[in-house]
């Protein structure tokens, strides 16, 4: 009975940007990362309430390489940006902006951009430093409603998503992956993501058709 009432669940969209799609072949595509519209919107009718998340980073952010071997390795000495990346999701750039069929970011009840300043690059969209110190205001939103169930999916399964989904479930919300609603960068690596969310507690579900059975 985890969204018996709508009033308790919130469905959130992390990080479904262009960039991490096929739209944006030279920023960083995940495969299939533009395909989750539809499960998204879908997701989206079993709550009452949609959160939504985005990168917003700098060209000129300290974690940025244009050398293919360093991209996702460690070595930038950074506390809250330890691994590199290319240039990703600019401000005012195409990278930046929504997959196309999902709502603006001013028509989602609450919505977090992450990563502004040049030295932090969360993955999970409840913090902007990697020690969780400091809050976007999502769990404390959450709470203010009683929200008790959050339904999860966007870009990356293996980063951004699990980071958010394994925040969520520590801070005692009952957490739904829909895997049709996301897409991971490697097979292994979402594999593994898959597997640490589900020893978290996190629920996993193949698509939204599933929601039906939690009703």
């Amino acid at each position: 009975m985890l969204i018996a009432d709508k009033r308790f669940v919130a469905s959130f969209d992390v990080d479904a940007q262009r960039t991490f799609s096929p739209l944006c072949p030279d920023e960083l595509p995940v495969a299939g990362g533009d395909e989750i519209v539809d499960e998204l919107n879908k997701q989206a009718l079993f709550a009452g309430w949609r959160l939504g998340s985005k990168d917003a980073h700098s060209t000129n952010a300290a974690w940025v390489t244009d050398q293919p071997e360093q991209i996702g390795q460690g070595g930038t000495g950074l506390p809250n940006a330890p691994e590199f990346w290319p240039v990703h999701a600019v401000s005012g750039t195409l990278g930046f902006e929504l997959l196309p069929g999902l709502p603006r970011p001013v028509d989602y009840d609450f919505f977090v951009w992450k990563g502004v300043e040049t030295d932090l690059h969360p993955y999970g969209a409840c913090y902007h430093d990697v020690a969780e110190r400091m809050s976007t205001g999502v769990v404390e939103w959450l709470m203010a409603r009683t929200i008790s169930t959050v339904l999860v999916g966007g870009l990356a399964t293996d980063y951004c998503v699990k980071a958010t989904a394994l925040q969520l479930v520590r801070q005692g919300f009952n957490t739904v992956l829909n895997l049709a609603a996301c897409r991971g960068i490697t097979e292994q690596s979402t594999a593994q993501a898959i597997e640490e969310m589900r020893e978290s507690g996190v629920i996993i579900i193949e698509h939204s058709e599933a929601l039906e059975q939690l009703k």
